[in-house]
């Protein structure tokens, strides 16, 4: 699709700001979204300007589907949105006119300019706000991400009774609660309604959540700005920690370090830690083994991939919200095709009532296969860096540890440069993100890829090896 005038994609983006406010109840989200910018549309891909990294992270994690579901209704050829810091932003660009005026009047955005985690009631949507020596670090919580919108299955029924007791429980069950999954598949929903639950039953109780980055980045402006002692005092004085993806502050050695003295001062002083994952403990990179120790005295819960009666489940749930009629049939249908992630299926009910609402017509299982073509068809062939590592390991026999680990034997060596060559030619990851994956860094990456590419020239059972591998992980034969 050629690039389209400024005025045509402003155009696109009050439109589709005008279908969230009817979709969203949130006068918060509203006002974070009514910030954003749009830039221009290249290669099917929309660029947008977001005014801070918290919003930016907020958008991204919590409404970039959304977004995308209804631009897509207007303009099928999109296929990406991507959100990009603008410095110096100050005003929105939607026309705020009508009810969305009302909801974010002068009154409004005064009244809701901050919010102590303290002191903010759980039925409220929080922009919730830590004070780091005259600086606000921002935490914030989704008001849809709480236990009563949470679809309970097999899959997932362990770690919802443990974060249900976590939360509604004072005393120390087990500490810390580590729940883990690949994406998409229900951990930050359990951590934001843990919060919200929490300040429910105990709302003079201080809970801090954050991801990962926002610990590292406010821990790395600490050290250079000498706020070390502050930051340590702040977060060692909290009675709930929670940090999302954990996983990323490992490999990062003064982060780490840090991390632990806060994770032990916290533990003895009986204050409750959660944390969340992409991998169990024992499968992390870059972590050291006296944190691995203590994160697996507490309760390590893996949360697994939905099945069809769970994805069928939460459609069902999401059908119950929504005037549009979406027919039994299309429902079987999406909880059958799309399997890997639970946020990308309720991402494909989300597209097809803005479908529906903005173009008219009845959803049929024709116009959801029609609808949802990129979908279907990106679904079908997503591969991951840990599908592929699982897949590499049980191909080769050996133990998931073992290949991400610092090993040179043969035996393990081989199948690590394996995985490596294949996330980079089966994903669009770039290498510094391959790496992280493995504990490495970009250049170990690129020996690897070297290495196989060489010895396939004249290795036919490598050959024949990485070939049943690539089609095992497109086969999705392996549940991961």
């Amino acid at each position: 699709m050629a690039n389209q005038t400024p005025d045509t994609l402003t155009g696109q983006w009050q439109s589709v700001y005008g279908e969230l406010t009817k979709e969203l109840g949130d006068r918060l989200a509203l006002r974070w979204l009514s910030k954003i910018v749009p830039d221009t549309i290249e290669n099917n891909e929309v660029n947008l300007f977001v005014p801070s990294p918290c919003i930016h992270e907020l958008v991204k994690q919590n409404y970039a589907d959304q977004i995308l579901s209804i631009w897509q209704a207007y303009n099928p050829a999109i296929d990406k949105l991507n959100f990009k810091l603008k410095p110096a932003f100050t005003t929105p660009t939607v026309p705020l006119t009508g009810e969305t005026s009302s909801l974010l009047d002068d009154s409004f955005l005064k009244q809701n300019e901050s919010f102590p985690i303290k002191n903010t009631p759980a039925h409220m949507s929080a922009s919730a706000e830590l004070e780091l020596d005259g600086e606000t670090i921002p935490c914030f919580l989704d008001p849809s991400h709480t236990f009563d919108t949470f679809v309970v299955g097999k899959s997932n029924e362990f770690a919802y009774a443990a974060a249900r007791r976590v939360a509604e429980d004072e005393s120390i069950l087990f500490n810390p609660l580590y729940l883990h999954s690949s994406v998409g598949l229900g951990k930050t929903h359990l951590m934001h309604a843990i919060a919200w639950k929490i300040k429910e039953l105990y709302p003079e109780k201080s809970v801090v959540y954050l991801s990962s980055e926002q610990f590292f980045q406010h821990f790395i402006k600490a050290l250079r700005s000498n706020k070390t002692e502050s930051f340590r005092d702040l977060f060692r004085s909290v009675d709930v920690l929670m940090i999302d993806d954990v996983q990323f502050i490992f490999g990062k050695k003064a982060t780490q370090e840090e991390f632990f003295h806060t994770f032990n001062a916290l533990i003895a002083r009986g204050k409750k830690i959660i944390l969340s994952a992409d991998s169990s403990p024992m499968d992390l990179q870059g972590i050291e083994d006296r944190l691995k120790t203590r994160i697996a005295q507490g309760l390590v819960v893996n949360i697994q991939k939905a099945s069809y009666e769970l994805r069928l489940g939460i459609l069902q749930e999401k059908r119950k919200k929504t005037s549009v009629h979406i027919p039994d049939d299309v429902l079987d249908f999406l909880a059958k095709k799309i399997t890997a992630s639970v946020r990308e299926l309720e991402g494909a009910l989300k597209r097809l009532i803005a479908h529906a609402e903005l173009i008219g017509g009845a959803v049929t299982l024709h116009t959801a296969k029609e609808v949802l073509k990129d979908m279907l068809q990106t679904t079908e062939k997503q591969i991951t860096v840990p599908m592929i590592q699982h897949t590499v390991a049980d191909y080769y026999q050996i133990s998931l540890q073992d290949l991400k680990s610092t090993r040179r034997d043969r035996h393990i060596a081989r199948p690590r440069q394996m995985a490596m060559y294949l996330s980079k030619i089966l994903t669009s990851l770039s290498l510094p993100d391959i790496a992280s994956y493995f504990g490495r860094d970009h250049t170990t990456i690129i020996h690897a890829i070297k290495t196989i590419e060489g010895l396939c020239l004249d290795d036919p059972k490598l050959v024949q090896d990485k070939e049943t591998i690539i089609d095992r992980l497109k086969a999705g034969e392996d549940d991961y």
